[in-house]
């Protein structure tokens, strides 16, 4: 993984992007990760903006603590309730 300090960016972000397609460029300040420069070509647009999104992750969070406390059910059970049954 490549890493840049964010002062000492001077190519233009064409240059960069081109970087991402071998593998994320992590941008930092002062040696501490601040972004990342990363490839959007097999992922949709709407999943990039959901994985970073953090009233969405807190969801998810909150979705798994709930499961784990309280139980769930079976994804089997879940195609029956929906009438999916195979």
């Amino acid at each position: 993984m490549k890493t840049l300090e964010l002062a000492k960016a001077i190519a233009p972000l064409s240059e960069y992007a081109r970087d991402v397609s071998e593998e994320p460029v992590i941008l930092t300040v002062d040696g501490k990760p601040v972004a990342a420069l990363v490839a959007i070509e097999n992922a949709d647009l709407e999943t990039v903006t959901l994985s970073t999104h953090p009233q969405f992750l807190a969801l998810i969070e909150r979705s798994r603590a709930r499961q784990k406390a309280e139980g769930g059910i079976s994804s089997e059970e879940m195609r029956r309730r929906l009438g999916l049954t195979r």
